[in-house]
């Protein structure tokens, strides 16, 4: 069908679930009205995607079944494939979070599959979880297990011999404190949990792994972490550690000779072939280096002086590093490009994302055969049966995180949005071959991040927001115009990744766009006018929420916020709803002078 505009205000309602969409047509009323659920009982939910992967943290393969992998995505629920990864089918949607940070599958029992939900890693933008879940039936069924007010799980890992016995890395409420975070044990199938290494109600696990000879062998990490309430320059942290036991976690001893005094955050890997040879990728200040063990974690030097493959700020997505099964001196780690060592850690080659970078979270390697490599990614899924050589794709996974949903006027209308981590998007709500594909969305301007919002007079014309810049994308052209209100140079004005950009519901020539004052535009970014003094807190203080982590850093009382949501009246042109990220909501009635 060809695409026309039609010019009638508001004429799209939307609502965005985990990336399905649920649209009615028709012209909205001036005045709220309540409809009957009988009028909706007969609409379905239905998935328009976009097949462009988003960020994911957790995965799984199964070394017996080597075509079977699993992926958990930080907002997607957990989906599997049993083809090599050409085809991803959803297994958790029936559960109660979609945000996975840790699967694990019993190397000695393939159907009895863990989950551990929350994103795993703090950051500004995040999803928290409702614990453990655990499956019997190679995910066709789930069980909730505990560990309710985990939020956050950062890893599992199963005990390779006996598939009732695991532990599980908790890292806790990213936004304050709470007890139930530490590693914990389970040996009756994830039926009960005790925590078994811990410090206070701000630390939490980071990672836990099992020595695969010698399953009695656990090493853990800590990790002291708080995310404040604003979008940016909002992480604390505070001291971690490396922790190991010998006894199948009843006691833990530190691991600290050859390591910096302020380690923050640590990942581990193990190799297979040698538990001697014990990898760690540390944060500590704000630098990371990769650390190399040759005697189980009793000293530890410096692996490689190549800053490369440890390209991650310390204290948060700190690169994760693995081991070749069957070679000790081939080590990988995930950054912002994969690398690869084949000399124990000396010297580096990037086999995935270079030279650009993609953000990789995770990889797994199959212990039967090394060439087969999976990977995840901000992007998605990835997997190569040769060694690194070819890739799969990820356009055919469904799990973008998208920001600020808006659909425009025409026919087949398109839902467009900034995605975290790829940019922006509109998508088409009909494929034009018939299924919706990959092919059916296009990237409209925006930067990562931030709002896509289509003219409600001409939906080829899109305005985007993010960061500091304000954007204008026309379809027919592909041009980008750069409309950003050159009051921003200055530095009185602040700004953050999801700036708002919304046009009136009464007036569709107007257009407002927030940093910590609010803009008007009425000539399509030609010029602006502000009208808000700055709408946040001038003395802030120190939130309760982050309390004792924030107390020793400086400045950390005064930092002050932005506009982060804006709501012009659906009524009165001159009323506009503002609130803040460190606290305030606001209101004119007069268009702003008050």
């Amino acid at each position: 069908m060809t695409r026309m505009s039609r010019f009638t205000r508001f004429g799209v309602a939307t609502v965005l679930i985990l990336a399905a969409v649920y649209v009615t047509l028709g012209a909205a009323p001036t005045k709220a009205q309540q409809y009957p659920e009988t009028s909706f009982q007969e609409m379905r939910w239905r998935n328009i995607g976009p097949y462009r992967g988003g960020r994911t943290r957790a995965l799984a393969g199964v070394p017996s079944q080597p075509n079977v992998f699993y992926i958990g995505s930080v907002g997607g629920g957990v989906w599997k494939s049993d083809d090599f990864g050409d085809t991803w089918t959803p297994i958790f949607d029936d559960q109660d979070t979609g945000s996975i940070g840790a699967i694990a599958v019993a190397a000695s029992d393939p159907n009895i599959i863990y989950v551990g939900c929350g994103e795993g890693l703090p950051r500004p933008d995040l999803a928290v979880g409702d614990g453990m879940y655990k499956s019997t039936d190679a995910g066709k069924t789930w069980t909730h297990l505990g560990l309710h007010d985990a939020q956050q799980i950062a890893n599992i890992a199963v005990d390779p011999r006996d598939p009732n016995k695991l532990f599980v890395a908790v890292l806790g409420h990213p936004f304050g404190p709470n007890p139930e975070r530490g590693i914990y044990r389970s040996t009756d199938g994830g039926s009960t949990f005790t925590k078994i290494l811990g410090r206070d109600d701000n630390t939490g696990g980071s990672d836990v792994e099992i020595d695969p000879s010698n399953p009695s062998v656990v090493y853990a990490s800590l990790w002291s972490t708080r995310q404040g309430p604003w979008e940016d320059g909002n992480t604390y942290n505070g001291l971690g550690g490396v922790f190991k036991s010998t006894d199948g976690g009843d006691t833990f001893k530190p691991l600290t000779n050859g390591l910096p005094d302020s380690v923050i955050q640590v990942d581990i890997a193990i190799a297979p072939s040698n538990s001697n040879r014990v990898y760690a990728t540390v944060a500590a200040g704000r630098g990371v280096t990769i650390y190399r063990s040759d005697d189980a974690g009793d000293s530890w030097k410096r692996a490689t002086t190549d800053p490369r493959p440890a390209m991650r700020i310390g204290g948060g997505d700190l690169p994760v590093p693995k081991v070749d099964p069957k070679n000790p001196d081939v080590l990988y780690t995930t950054s912002t490009v994969t690398w690869r060592s084949e000399d124990g850690g000396s010297t580096w080659t990037g086999i995935r994302g270079a030279p650009g970078g993609d953000d990789y979270q995770n990889i797994w390697i199959n212990p039967n055969n090394p060439d087969i490599i999976f990977l995840v990614s901000d992007q998605g899924a990835l997997i190569s049966e040769n060694y690194g050589r070819t890739w799969t794709t990820w356009y055919n996974q469904p799990t973008a995180q998208l920001y600020h949903v808006v659909a425009d006027n025409g026919v087949p209308y398109r839902v467009c949005a900034g995605q975290q981590d790829s940019g922006s998007l509109c998508l088409s709500s009909r494929g034009n071959d018939g299924e919706i594909t990959f092919r059916d969305w296009h990237p409209v301007g925006v930067i990562e991040y931030g709002y896509a919002v289509p003219d409600p007079l001409n939906p080829d014309i899109i305005y985007g927001a993010g960061r500091s810049d304000v954007t204008k994308y026309d379809w027919i052209t592909g041009q980008v115009q750069k409309i950003t209100p050159i009051a921003l140079t200055s530095p009185k004005y602040r700004t953050d990744r999801t700036q708002p950009l919304i046009f009136s519901p009464k007036d569709p020539h107007i257009i407002y766009f927030a940093a910590n004052y609010v803009f008007k535009t009425v000539d399509g970014g030609h010029s602006w006018q502000t009208i808000s003094p700055d709408l946040t807190r001038e003395h802030p203080g120190l939130p309760a929420s982050v309390g004792e982590m924030a107390k020793n850093t400086p400045g950390a009382d005064a930092h002050r916020g932005v506009i982060y949501a804006l709501a012009p009246s659906f009524n009165d042109v001159n009323t506009i709803w503002a609130g803040t990220d460190d606290g305030n909501i606001q209101v004119t009635r007069d268009g702003g002078k008050t």
